[in-house]
């Protein structure tokens, strides 16, 4: 049983400030921690616990950041009994109401507090539960390397998923140095009008072409979360970003052009600038689900035909009168970009059904140890 420390802070009624005396504000601040946090911070019951950023997530517990110190932490054993599925964990990036033990080298979890945004897929192979990826985040860097990696249907995955979350995309064209000017131009044109919505970086860690202008963009206490494949470049652009070879970078296999991990967990970092950066791990599955309003933002052109179909519940797929397969038969509609709305609408829909299933049993499941659990300790 850890020890609990001798001295705990002074807390003064109905101030939940007092009680952060592990978390000066500059301190935590310097993470992130803004006044819309410190408001719902209010809305929890009054106590003497302290606030932290989660910043790596383990098997068994996590690494907290207080703004001065790193600490391992776990969770409490009530939230463990009330968590219902995987969206009800702390992430990387999630702030935490924490009690420090055993002179502060160990924190239990109590709360997560309500998140800005939460960045989210579905969990690889088939199993059909959301796996998170990281939470209040400000901006996504989509990175592709445009020697080998670029894909459109891929971005545009990565872009629905971003988008849902309501986090505002980045895309970062990485490696220039390997292509030619003419070649990075094509590319560029294949990204058409998604260049008019979103800010496109061309960018070279080698020849450091884009990385001034990257680093200009950045906003101090603003989050940053770097996606993208295994190999695209996203450790060697934060060790440039950090001024210092910090993390270590694996090489591509030159047979396929296919990155090693080098991230093997999601970690956050902080820049000396303020930004703070949340590192991933190459994401090989980007299946989504639930992301009804991504799919709009994304393919906004699509959604702006949608509203004219003959019928409300129109899947664009087959139905008469539908708007968006005249737009398409017309060449109003990109139909390659078309086709990849169909195929992540029809896979969302699928995974969202065979989700709702699943929890409506597991909410039985819970409900019976529950109940159980109950009639246990009245014995």
């Amino acid at each position: 049983m850890p020890k609990k420390k001798d001295s705990p802070a002074v807390k003064t009624p109905g101030n939940n400030n007092a009680h952060d005396h592990h978390s000066t504000n500059s301190s935590v601040q310097q993470l992130g921690y803004d006044e819309w946090f410190q408001e719902k911070r209010k809305e929890l019951p009054p106590n003497d616990f302290s606030v932290a950023r989660i910043t790596t997530v383990n098997r068994n517990n996590y690494k907290i950041s207080n703004g001065q110190d790193d600490i391992l932490a776990e969770l409490s054993g009530k939230f463990l009994f009330n968590a219902e599925n995987s969206l009800d964990f702390p992430t990387v990036g999630d702030w935490v109401v924490v009690q420090y033990f055993d002179d502060d080298s160990l924190a239990i979890i109590h709360h997560v507090l309500p998140r800005k945004s939460l960045l989210k897929r579905k969990e690889p192979g088939q199993a059909v539960e959301f796996q998170l990826i990281a939470a209040n985040i400000d901006y996504a860097l989509i990175m592709q390397s445009v020697d080998a990696n670029f894909n459109l249907n891929r971005l545009e995955r990565y872009l629905v998923m971003i988008n849902d979350s309501k986090i505002q995309p980045i895309v970062v064209l990485s490696k220039t140095d390997l292509i030619s000017p003419a070649e990075l131009s094509e590319i560029t044109e294949q990204l058409g009008k998604l260049s008019n919505k979103y800010l496109v970086l061309p960018l070279s860690a080698v020849s450091d072409q884009g990385v001034t202008t990257l680093q200009n963009t950045l906003e101090a206490g603003k989050t940053y979360c770097l996606l993208g494949s295994s190999g695209v470049g996203k450790t060697t652009l934060l060790n440039k970003l950090l001024g210092k070879e910090l993390f270590a970078v694996n090489n591509v296999r030159e047979k396929d052009s296919k990155g090693r991990h080098t991230s093997t967990r999601r970690q956050l970092i902080r820049l000396e600038s303020g930004s703070i950066f949340i590192d991933t791990p190459g994401m090989r599955e980007l299946g989504n689900f639930a992301v009804n309003t991504g799919l709009a933002e994304t393919f906004d052109e699509i959604a702006a035909y949608s509203s004219q179909c003959r019928f409300k519940d129109c899947t664009h797929t087959h139905e008469e009168g539908c708007a968006v397969i005249e737009a398409v038969q017309q060449g109003l509609i990109d139909e390659e970009r078309y086709q990849n709305f169909i195929r992540i609408q029809k896979e969302s829909v699928y995974y969202e059904m065979s989700y709702s299933d699943k929890r409506k049993r597991d909410k039985a499941r819970s409900k019976v140890v529950k109940n159980y659990n109950k009639w246990i300790r009245k014995k």
